[in-house]
């Protein structure tokens, strides 16, 4: 489908908007996805607070140049691509998502992303996709704070008891 120049305009517009507002950007080529399994990957992107655009890359080069980012190289954007928006704070959800996404759906395939103004290869946002969440970390560093209480507990508790069938 061909699009005027009017329509140009207005998805260039609406993608230097997505490009600015984002606090990551995580591009994936769908071609080969069925229907069926790229609704459901828009839907679990959407659930997170995520927007999946599918633009013409003249529009996503130009956009995301007027956004800040410099050239985004051709391995990035090469075959049909999509752009996954990332307006929340957790930064690496869409490409975790994706990520496991991918995983069941061979055709899905991650191919770069833009995050801190820096472009990623395929590589860096796989490893961002496997990080642990922000509240995975936030928890894992309670626990490392209060294991050592909790033991130093036990041995007391121990203790109390062991003297308390001596007595």
């Amino acid at each position: 489908m061909t699009l005027t120049k009017n329509e140009k305009k207005q998805a260039l517009s609406d993608l230097k908007d997505q490009f600015s507002s984002a606090k990551s950007v995580v591009f994936a080529d769908y071609q080969g996805l069925s229907v069926k399994d790229f609704k459901n990957l828009r839907t679990k992107l959407r659930e997170s607070g995520i927007t999946f655009s599918v633009a013409k890359k003249t529009l996503l080069r130009l956009a995301a140049k007027e956004s800040g980012y410099d050239e985004i190289p051709d391995s990035i954007i090469e075959g049909p691509v999509g752009a996954a928006f990332s307006l929340q704070e957790e930064v690496a959800g869409a490409a975790k998502i994706i990520h496991d996404f991918a995983k069941k759906n061979k055709a899905l395939k991650l191919r770069g992303s833009l995050f801190e103004g820096k472009i990623l290869s395929v590589v860096e946002t796989k490893q961002l996709a496997v990080l642990p969440s922000k509240q995975e970390l936030l928890t894992q560093l309670v626990y490392l704070f209060n294991a050592p209480i909790s033991g130093f507990a036990r041995v007391l508790q121990a203790i109390s008891e062991k003297q308390g069938q001596t007595a």
